[in-house]
């Protein structure tokens, strides 16, 4: 048992999926997995494992932003020893060529957070996927015909900018960011750190430039092709 986690020794997977909604744990662990159990329930932020096609997977709902996800990557890889962290979440498209409900490969994450730099006294690290869980995403994907970006996306600490700012993300678009979100860069800060794999599959649920989302609804629910593509890559 962690200060977050109330999950035993043993009832966490070595392979993890991480939704930040607590209720797309839930939907991912009773829709796609079988005989799954929940394990935690502290502070309402869900966790599941269970079976897929013969493998043993959790799924555990880490909440938005940095310091939320921190807390619950953390605590998984050191309390609970899990080896592989697969983020399935939702992002924001920033260029013209991302489109609503497209799979994002996050290959980096660049962020606007000091949580990062604080870690390097005020040098730049650069927060990079697992190469090996990169390959089979993008091999499998193409497999399965599935429309993906691969490329750098950004974590931010914001979603609410202030107005006077027209564009916020204008800079980070002509260096071809692709998306944002809020989570990916301190996944992959903390792999690199305790020597895991991690990786970042994101679906694209609303759009800065044409003001397109999908209902909250389908963001918990419906993005299942993400969630079966990063459950293949533990098979």
């Amino acid at each position: 048992m962690s200060i977050h986690i109330e999950a035993k020794t043993g009832e966490i997977a070595d392979f993890v999926l991480l939704p930040g909604d607590p209720l797309r744990a839930k939907h991912i662990a009773e829709n796609l997995l079988e005989k799954a159990v929940c394990y935690n329930n502290v502070r309402g932020m869900l966790g599941f494992t269970g079976y897929y096609q013969g493998r043993r997977v959790s799924i555990q709902g880490t909440g938005m932003g940095l310091p939320s996800h921190l807390i619950y990557v953390h605590e998984l890889i050191n309390d609970y020893g899990v080896k592989t962290l697969i983020r399935v979440g939702t992002c924001g498209g920033i260029l013209d060529s991302v489109k609503v409900r497209e799979l994002v490969i996050a290959v980096s994450a660049s962020t606007d957070s000091a949580i990062v730099s604080k870690q390097f006294k005020g040098m730049t690290f650069a927060p990079t996927a697992s190469f090996n869980l990169l390959q089979k995403a993008i091999k499998k994907a193409g497999e399965k015909g599935m429309n993906f970006k691969a490329g750098n996306i950004l974590s931010s600490d914001l979603f609410y900018h202030d107005p006077v700012d027209p564009d916020a993300y204008e800079i980070w678009r002509r260096y071809g960011t692709l998306a944002v979100e809020m989570e990916s860069a301190g996944l992959y800060m903390l792999a690199s750190r305790y020597g895991v794999e991690a990786l970042s599959l994101l679906t694209v649920s609303d759009h800065l430039l044409t003001g397109e989302h999908v209902p909250p609804l389908e963001r918990q629910e419906n993005f299942t092709n993400m969630t079966e593509l990063a459950l293949n890559i533990a098979l």
